[in-house]
Formats: structure tokens, C-alpha cells, sequence
């Protein structure tokens, strides 16, 4: 019985953490800033990204192409937290204009479809949407999200 508080500390430390799972997305409020660019990410809800932390906040994002900035970056703009601590990463999809999951999208590169700040990754919830985008604005590459490295994003600049 000695052991019960201790027990209990530990299951209070460990038991949120593993219930927290998937945090649903949000929409930015009017004072939300894209930490890379500091544009205000409201205006553009069309391309709409956000990474979700375990501690509950977010970081907002203009567009896929700087959340990847972003996430290869981590040090530089969130120095504080890690890849470890992001529970969930939710992009626009681009015909539904619906969030969806972002390590789980498609993402259309070389597109003659431009975003807040210029070239960008369209993403897409279906493999099939994003080859038919790819033939209709003369895309050049399909993209899981493992798949997009820092050398891409910044081609895209």
C-alpha cells in the first residue's frame, strides 16, 4: 500500500500523454501569425496548415510550404519544443478546403496553382485527385509527406 501514491503520481504524469492522441484542428484566430513568415494566417483559409503540440498549443501556417519550412527548422523557430511533441499535423486539403491529416496527404508539387507566398505544395486527402490536379495544371512531381525534404521546400522559394 506504500506504493500507491507513487503509482499514482506516475499514472497521473504518463496517462494524459497517452490519452491525448489526435487533437482536432482549429481555425486561426484574427492575431494568429505564421511563425515563419509573419503573415496573418486567418486570410488565407484556402491553405490553412497548423502543427498541434502535446501541451495543447499550435503553430499556424500560411501554407504547407512554410509549415515544412517549419518542421525541418524546428530549432529556429520553436527551439523550445521537438518533433516528439507534435501530436498531430493538419493541412488544407485542396478541393474540399477541409483539414485533413497531414502526414497522410499527397502533395502536388510544380503546380501552375500558386499560394499565399508563391510556389507551394498542394495537398490532397486522395492519391486520385492529386494525379488528376497534377495533369490539369502541369504539376511535376506527387509527394507523401515523407517524401518532402528541406532541398524541395526551398526549391519552391
Amino acid at each position: 500500500m506504500k506504493r500507491a501514491p507513487f503509482v499514482l503520481i506516475i499514472l497521473l504524469l504518463v496517462t494524459p500523454r497517452l490519452w491525448a492522441g489526435e487533437i482536432k484542428p482549429v481555425q486561426p484566430g484574427p492575431k494568429d501569425r505564421c511563425p515563419v513568415c509573419g503573415m496573418f494566417v486567418a486570410k488565407y483559409p484556402d491553405f490553412l496548415a497548423q502543427i498541434v503540440y502535446t501541451d495543447g498549443s499550435r503553430a499556424f501556417f500560411d501554407g504547407v510550404k512554410d509549415m515544412m519550412k517549419y518542421y525541418f527548422n524546428l530549432k529556429k523557430y520553436s527551439p523550445h519544443k521537438t518533433p516528439s511533441d507534435m501530436v498531430s499535423i493538419y493541412v488544407t486539403d485542396y478541393y474540399r478546403l477541409e483539414f485533413i491529416d497531414g502526414r497522410r496527404a499527397f502533395y502536388v508539387a510544380g503546380s501552375d496553382m500558386y499560394g499565399p507566398m508563391g510556389k507551394e505544395l498542394i495537398p490532397f486527402e486522395k492519391k486520385i485527385e492529386a494525379q488528376e490536379f497534377m495533369k490539369d495544371h502541369k504539376a511535376t512531381a506527387m509527394l507523401t509527406f515523407e517524401e518532402i525534404d528541406l532541398p524541395r521546400v526551398k526549391g519552391l522559394d
